[in-house]
């Protein structure tokens, strides 16, 4: 954030400014989110487990990276729907499209769990 006269910090305070307000940002998701507590609780459970289960690394990148891309994406659907209700709470069209469209962007990257977890492990199942 600028300082009063509209200035942004520069160098390492920079950094770590960016720092503070992520974590603020991890903070409020966990607060104010069940699905993002839901999707963090799916990670430590099967994160540790697709470690375990990779046989290479680029396995376990793609079984870990699964499940931090559906965190990333969880976070930029919060701040979509964050944004819109900002606005009020009466419905619009174009307000309930973009919350529709943040839902499936969701819903697809965690289809795109399963289906890396079922491409990787399956084989080794059947």
């Amino acid at each position: 954030m600028a300082d009063q006269f509209g200035h942004m910090p520069r160098g390492p305070r920079r950094i770590y400014k960016a720092a503070i307000w992520s974590l603020q940002g991890l903070r409020a998701a966990w607060l104010y989110e069940s699905s993002f507590r839901f999707e963090v609780i799916l990670l430590l459970v099967l994160g540790p487990l697709g470690l375990w289960l990779g046989q290479t690394p680029v396995e376990q990148v793609l079984l870990v990276g699964a499940l931090l891309l559906v965190l990333v994406v969880e976070l930029l659907n919060s701040a979509i729907e964050a944004v819109i209700e900002r606005y009020g709470p009466e419905y619009h069209e174009l307000a309930g499209r973009a919350k529709d469209m943040g839902s499936a962007a969701v819903f697809i990257t965690l289809g795109n769990v399963v289906l890396c977890w079922v491409l990787i492990l399956g084989p080794r199942l059947f």
